[in-house]
């Protein structure tokens, strides 16, 4: 989600509660476009982040520090100079701009007391912090001259505007009649035309209004009944009610456990998913960022085994597909064979030097015509078609064997993919490279030969709503120790069918389980797969005793042949996790 203003309002409301009175005590810059701020208040301490990233630009409380450079720079010494002690006596956000003003008193040189204002915009690529007094630029974190912006100039001793967000209306002051030619008059999608026309709505927070008015985004603006206008016009009021009063639902949505998208206000867009609640817009921000980064910086840490295991698996899909067209070659083998055996059994007539010869062949009860060698005798003309079919049989029975074991290094490696997709922290990547250096896909380096890096890798671990534990193995390794070490025979097995994807046990400690119970672990093994992402999944489902490991088999390679099945949709979002 875009931090848009409906967010910044939030925040602003948020930090006036904490920070307005407060006193600075510290400035310090830990990276070329950071700031952090020990602000002293009545209720203690805080530390106030921002940053003007073009890729994450963010603004909230937090407990955390950032480690300082030796030598500040010099944006970070001039607050310092003029600031560095000064009382924040007003916090304000500009209409639903992406926008923060600071206002700060503080004593110069001589003892007079004076103004400043810290501006913090929080708009993407453009996003700046700007120290100014009143309409002049003292300085910026980031200097923009003409040559960059030709809309406006952030440099020392220009004028401060706000730019024009293209002529957009201040849903905080837009009356009906503005908002009914603002929006409706718009020949495009109502949620298109909702941001378009109106400061502060992101796309996502467009589309939430459409839902709680249950118009559908697409419907165009300006093809609406009046009953409709009326209607998402109460919905927008109700809205900015609640913004003008400061009454906000900061929440998280979850997909299966991974956030997907967060607001300050709450979401009827994704009722069927999984809200969680924060006290603050702070406390959010930094949760769902710190999450997102772990799930970032997993990938960037698997990336170099992806490629591994991708390059590898393009390989074998390459090798495969030329080994198969080399089995069809042999397709016509025991045409060669019944061409031999009927030059046997009815060419002992036929004259040296014949071209072919009409044979009725007892495999089809049918004529057929036998090309012959005419420079070579009957004999050898029946030798030299043995010679043919044993030589393709030969090649039939070579290349079906490493057909299959070509098949068996892709089931392998896409099992691994399937890990790496699973692992959510950088331990469990450890298994996942020991695997890889075992079978021969990453190459052992001469000082690391005798160390192993710890495994603190553990199976995910559920429980039932009928309250039986159930495990989840992240790799084939955890999978292996799972079935055959952590399961007993009287435990259930679930796979899903046909694919790669993690083993799941539940500990029935010798009691029989209840449906609901089958149908949770049945969803952990559809979760757990590479049909994650489809709607329905086919799951085996069997007693432990039923499971035998393959003979020569990989680890978490197995066989079975008695089981039942269900078709289950991968929705785990109810089960409970336990830590």
């Amino acid at each position: 989600m875009a931090f848009d203003g409906i967010t910044v309002a939030a925040l602003t409301k948020e930090l006036q509660d904490k920070l307005t009175d407060g006193r600075i005590n510290k400035i310090s810059q830990p990276e070329p476009d950071e700031l952090i701020f020990t602000i002293k208040t009545r209720q203690g301490s805080q530390k106030l982040y921002m940053s003007a990233s073009a890729s994450l630009p963010l603004v909230y409380l937090t407990e955390d520090n950032k480690p300082a450079p030796m030598t500040a720079p010099n944006f970070c010494m001039l607050l310092r100079k003029h600031i560095g002690s000064g009382r924040i006596v007003k916090i304000e956000q500009p209409g639903l701009e992406r926008i923060i003003h600071f206002e700060i008193e503080h004593y110069n040189e001589l003892g007079d007391l004076c103004s400043k204002i810290l501006t913090v915009e929080l708009m993407g690529k453009h996003s700046n912090i700007i120290f100014r007094e009143g309409d002049m630029i003292i300085d910026s974190i980031k200097h923009i001259s003409a040559y960059i912006s030709s809309v406006r100039e952030v440099l020392p001793g220009r004028e401060y505007f706000v730019p024009l967000t293209n002529e957009k209306a201040n849903p905080l002051e837009i009356d009906k009649c503005t908002f009914f030619e603002t929006v409706y008059s718009q020949n495009q999608p109502l949620s298109k035309a909702l941001y378009m026309g109106l400061t502060g709505f992101s796309p996502v927070m467009a589309e939430e209004l459409c839902t709680r008015a249950t118009i559908d985004s697409a419907t165009f603006a300006n093809t609406l009944s009046d009953i409709e206008k009326e209607h998402f016009y109460r919905q927008f009021e109700n809205l900015i009610d609640d913004i003008k009063k400061g009454e906000f639902d900061s929440n998280i949505i979850y997909d299966n456990g991974e956030p997907i998208e967060f607001a300050a206000v709450s979401f009827a867009l994704y009722g069927n998913n999984e809200a969680k609640r924060f006290e603050s817009i702070s406390t959010l921000l930094e949760s769902y960022y710190a999450e997102k980064n772990v799930i970032t910086r997993i990938r960037q840490k698997s990336a170099d085994l992806r490629r591994i295991v991708q390059t590898a698996l393009d390989r074998n899909y390459k090798k495969l597909q030329l080994q198969e067209k080399q089995l069809k070659d042999t397709d016509k083998r025991d045409k060669y064979r019944i061409y031999g055996e009927l030059i046997n059994a009815y060419g002992y007539g036929l004259e040296d030097g014949a071209a072919s010869f009409e044979a009725f062949n007892y495999y089809t009860n049918e004529n057929i015509v036998i090309p012959l060698d005419k420079d070579l005798t009957i004999r050898e003309n029946s030798v030299k078609y043995f010679d043919k079919y044993n030589k393709l049989k030969r090649t039939f029975e070579a290349l079906s064997g490493l057909i299959e074991e070509t098949k068996s290094e892709i089931e392998h490696l896409e099992s691994v993919l399937t890990s790496l997709e699973i692992a959510l922290k950088e331990e469990d990547l450890v298994q996942i490279k020991s695997e890889l250096v075992e079978f021969g896909y990453i190459k052992k380096h001469g000082g690391a030969q005798g160390k192993k890096e710890k495994v603190t890798s553990k199976p995910f671990h559920y429980i039932s709503s009928d309250g039986y534990h159930m495990y989840v193995g992240k790799n084939n390794y955890q999978n292996e120790e799972l079935t055959f070490n952590v399961a007993n025979g009287g435990d259930w097995w679930f796979h899903a069918k046909g694919m790669p994807g993690s083993h799941v046990i539940v500990k029935t400690e010798g009691e029989e389980l209840p449906d609901r119970t089958f149908e949770e672990a049945a969803k952990l093994a559809a979760y757990y797969s590479k049909a994650k992402g489809v709607k329905k999944v086919e799951v085996d489902y069997t007693e432990r005793k039923n499971v035998k490991k393959a003979n020569g088999g990989k680890p978490g390679f197995v066989i079975y042949h008695t089981n039942y099945s269900m078709i289950i949709e991968p929705d785990i979002s109810e089960i409970e996790v336990c830590n």
